[in-house]
């Protein structure tokens, strides 16, 4: 075995002993005792939360459970640059994973909505991309993978992930901090909540939109 299969083949265990450890103590993870660590840590914790996140989205942890827990830790401004953060720096490197180490073993457990996400990105390039981040059609740490299956540039996706993340971003983290003021009995708490549902409902039905828009160009082709 030469060098670079037996480096591909260290990285490719420890990703599924990763993934295996993750679901096995998934239940043990939870965003109160993601909060209680991370606000321990004091100047450290934005790093130390973004790094977390970025390695949660390599191992398939729940991305949300993670936005939810950046909001409740660091409101919503601060809560979204660094969710947003975490989370590019999380897809960008589950990307590279798939495209350089996991390639077949990706492949052979993405299915078919993976060929469907090739074609679309052979079509559409990046503008599929950002479809699919305003649109999920997969879970964000799959869809992650399953990028890195086609041949867009990682430049490209890397922009693309970042700029069309920040809607739903900012939604959910703004949704975890109207939760943690509706707890905590903060001030406005009800002018909090109907505005994280305004948000929220946004979000969903501008996604909806874009999608009816982009079903009626393909089938007016």
């Amino acid at each position: 075995m030469n060098p670079e299969k037996r480096q591909r083949l260290v990285a490719l265990s420890i990703l599924l002993g990763g993934v295996a450890a993750a679901i096995i103590w998934r239940d043990r993870i939870s965003v109160d005792a993601l909060t209680g660590w991370v606000a321990q840590l004091g100047w450290l914790a934005p790093l130390v939360f973004v790094l977390v996140y970025a390695v949660s989205a390599v191992f398939l942890l729940p991305g949300l459970l993670l936005t939810f827990a950046g909001g409740v830790l660091f409101g919503p401004l601060y809560g979204s640059v660094y969710n947003l953060t975490g989370a590019t720096l999380g897809a960008t490197l589950a990307f590279l994973t798939a495209r350089y180490i996991a390639h077949d073993w990706v492949a052979e457990h993405s299915g078919k909505r993976a060929g469907r996400l090739i074609a679309g990105v052979e079509r559409e390039g990046w503008r599929f991309v950002a479809l699919t981040r305003l649109v999920p059609v997969l879970p964000f740490n799959l869809l992650n993978y399953a990028l890195g299956l086609t041949n867009i540039r990682l430049t490209h996706y890397i922009i693309t992930s970042f700029i069309f993340m920040i809607p739903s971003c900012a939604a959910y983290t703004y949704l975890a901090y109207a939760g943690r003021e509706v707890a905590g009995g903060g001030e406005d708490v009800i002018k909090k909540v109907l505005l994280a549902i305004a948000v929220i409902a946004s979000v969903a039905f501008g996604s909806r939109i874009l999608m009816r828009i982009r079903q009626n160009r393909t089938n007016a082709q």
